[in-house]
């Protein structure tokens, strides 16, 4: 690989190298959304995604580790020396049944390009680029399993791109709500269903009972949250009353203060519902809670002027309502979170027609634009000499362990 080393580089030559760069490694990444896309794994299962993205690291000289920060489908890619570090996320987890119908792979694809562009021009620019590859987005949380071990605690600002249908939007007009996902479990007893009824607790009433408990509660949350509930289990047959039923439960906000008011609403429904049947109750989570995307208005600013010079176009569109453990960085580490758009395509996430989109020659087109984008705007931040200096004295205060914290309840 070669470097360009000359102190008298200047940004558009950079930016000219980063494009460069990504345009004759098209094939190759192109080739990566691809088998991504065509072998879709889900959340903590993704062997052959991850080995795929590391394979590509290495092959360009970055020092690679699968299995990072003790997340078996993590990846961590290391390139340069510079005392500015970034860390750039690679998303690559599929949804069940569905496939890529959130566009993953033009995730991994965009941030893998990315760093092999900025690779060579690490030195002049001073940088230290971490390519992390980080599994579990659509459920599990596998950025919050990876900032809890620490891999955010040496970095200076992080970002990644998320394609969408429809038209491109500037970088802070995407927003993502905080989200909770528990179970909880109804504790009665037993008994013959028409022989001796009055001896047993039913558990599945208990979960009735909660379930009508939190529909009336809807009307007094604030209209931007979110509430949903569903019995995943709830007796085994119709002439024994159930000693345990489990409902599956999941709370989204924009604000923090609010989300946490609104859980302890929903914990009471469930509590009521457990006096009323006389069952015991009992609640865990089961995935890791998410944060809402804090943008880093400077850095959302530059992807924005990136994204125009080229050759797209901002519209006037906001976005919202989704969450990703990308907010849980965002909150610990300077951050954005933005979208690039397959254009033409109309499918909407979480469905097949995205998955279709997810492959298309539009998606393709944003895996280059994206990539080149996000190293663009990695340059811009690297050269500016204020903002360079804000970041790393924002990181030189950042108390030891600062970024391991992730939301609680």
């Amino acid at each position: 690989m070669s470097l360009i080393t000359t102190d008298a580089v200047t940004l558009t030559e950079l930016k000219r190298h980063a494009a460069d760069d990504v345009e004759s490694r098209r094939d190759e990444l192109l080739g990566l959304s691809h088998a991504i896309h065509e072998n879709p794994e889900l959340s903590w299962q993704e062997h052959e995604a991850a080995a795929l993205v590391a394979r590509t690291l290495e092959d360009a000289g970055f020092d690679v580790e699968v299995g990072a920060y003790g997340v078996a489908t993590a990846v961590e890619g290391v390139y340069g020396t510079g005392d500015l570090t970034v860390a750039i996320c690679a998303e690559y987890d599929a949804l069940p049944g569905i496939g890529h119908g959130c566009g993953h792979n033009v995730i991994a694809a965009s941030g893998v390009g990315a760093a092999l562009a900025l690779a060579p021009l690490a030195e002049a620019a001073g940088l230290r680029i971490k390519l992390l590859g980080t599994p579990a987005e659509e459920h599990g949380g596998g950025k919050v399993a990876m900032l809890l071990a620490g891999a955010w605690e040496d970095v200076d600002f992080s970002l990644m791109v998320h394609g969408m249908t429809g038209e491109d939007i500037s970088a802070t007009a995407f927003s993502a709500t905080a989200v909770d996902r528990f179970e909880v479990v109804y504790h009665g007893r037993t008994a013959h269903a028409a022989g001796m009824p009055e001896q047993g607790l039913n558990a599945a009433s208990a979960a009735a009972i909660a379930q009508t408990a939190i529909a009336f509660l809807r009307q007094q949350l604030p209209k931007d949250t979110n509430l949903n509930a569903y019995v995943s289990h709830g007796g085994e047959a119709t002439n024994i009353i159930p000693d345990r039923a489990v409902v599956q439960v999941e709370l989204r906000a924009y604000d923090i203060d609010v989300w946490r008011d609104m859980k302890k609403r929903v914990l009471s429904c469930f509590e009521g519902a457990a006096i009323a049947t006389g069952c015991g109750w009992e609640w865990s989570p089961t995935e890791h809670p998410y944060a809402p995307v804090k943008h880093e208005a400077s850095l959302g600013a530059l992807w924005d002027r990136n994204l125009v010079a080229r050759g797209r176009t901002i519209g006037a569109a906001k976005m919202g309502g989704g969450s990703t453990d990308m907010g849980n960085v965002s909150q610990v580490v300077p951050s954005i979170h933005p979208t690039i758009a397959f254009l033409g395509q109309t499918g909407p996430a979480h469905n097949p027609e995205f998955t279709a989109a997810a492959a298309t020659p539009a998606a393709d087109q944003a895996v280059i634009d994206a990539a080149t984008i996000l190293a663009w705007t990695v340059l811009d931040v690297a050269l500016d000499d204020a903002l360079r200096a804000d970041l790393l004295h924002r990181t030189a205060e950042r108390p030891v362990g600062a970024t391991r914290i992730t939301l609680e309840a």
